[in-house]
């Protein structure tokens, strides 16, 4: 690959340019982004090297999407509009069906993979870009039988090269077991915070007090509300179900300890346990 086009040097993005230059230092990376100082930002940081625009996408070889969710809907046929046959083409976003169905009857769907890497910090911008981010990470590939399959070779390897594991699933899946495992985790770090927040206004006391638990619980709450404000919205169904669900929990915890039943609540929480099992297994 000669032509490496990058939309959005953020961290998804530049963390994908770092690991890319290392396992291919002949070729040249183009940086795309609405924001020009970021763009400067990645050429000073050796993420890019160049800055670009569409009209230049036909000489592109790879192309990889790392914006919110929402951009990718109308960025997304917009690339596809302007790359050349050979070219394929994958995005990064925490969403998959709506981005799926945006493209589903474009002329160069079979151009286009539809990923997900499970990987990324509380974090945002060039600066944040890490070196093997994506190593031992697992990419959720969606409808992978609508991408044509010398194009699907080509950016397979790529996530071979960088250490990922990958595993296949259909879109409306994705989005419901995404909900679980990652967005129902950011609301909870973010109402954490807002909670803590509102309770001590003197944010002296705060991390004074604030031990390892509250830090790591509420990490999630320094990501970047551009980024996660499209995600619920795209996936507003299934975080909604989430919601529910989670927020019946706390609820039935609540009314266990209104009641003094610590037998109950101390078999709640070993019951749940459980989990540190299932993690090791999957690590």
């Amino acid at each position: 690959m000669n032509n490496i086009f990058i939309i959005g040097v953020g961290l998804i993005g530049g963390s994908f340019a770092l690991d890319i230059k290392e396992l291919y230092p002949e070729c040249t990376i183009h940086g795309i982004d609405k924001n020009d100082t970021h763009l400067d930002e990645a050429i000073s940081l050796k993420l890019i090297d160049q800055k670009s625009n569409f009209e230049d996408l036909k000489k592109a070889d790879l192309v990889i999407l790392a914006i919110p969710v929402d951009a990718t809907l109308s960025v997304l046929p917009r690339v596809l509009d302007h790359i050349s046959d050979e070219t394929i083409v994958f995005d990064a976003g925490s969403t998959k069906e709506n981005i799926c169905v945006a493209v589903k009857n474009h002329p160069k769907r079979r151009n286009y993979l539809a990923a997900h890497p499970i990987a990324g910090t509380e974090y945002s911008g060039p600066k944040a870009a890490l070196r093997n981010l994506y190593r031992n990470k697992t990419n959720i590939i969606c409808e992978v039988e609508e991408t044509a399959f010398k194009l699907q070779e080509k950016a397979l390897k790529l996530f071979s090269d960088l250490g990922m594991r990958i595993r296949y699933m259909n879109p409306k899946a994705h989005d419901k077991h995404i909900a679980y495992v990652s967005h129902l985790s950011h609301i909870s770090a973010f109402m954490l915070g807002k909670t803590v927040i509102n309770k001590e206004k003197n944010e002296r006391d705060i991390f004074d007090m604030a031990g390892s638990g509250f830090e790591s619980t509420v990490r999630l709450a320094k990501s970047s509300p551009a980024m996660w404000a499209p995600i619920f919205q795209q996936n507003k169904t299934n975080v909604i179900e989430t919601l529910d669900e989670y927020i019946s929990n706390l609820k039935h915890f609540k009314t266990l300890m209104e009641k003094e039943d610590f037998d109950a609540v101390y078999n709640e929480m070993k019951d749940t346990n459980h989990i540190k099992d299932i993690l090791n297994g999957i690590q």
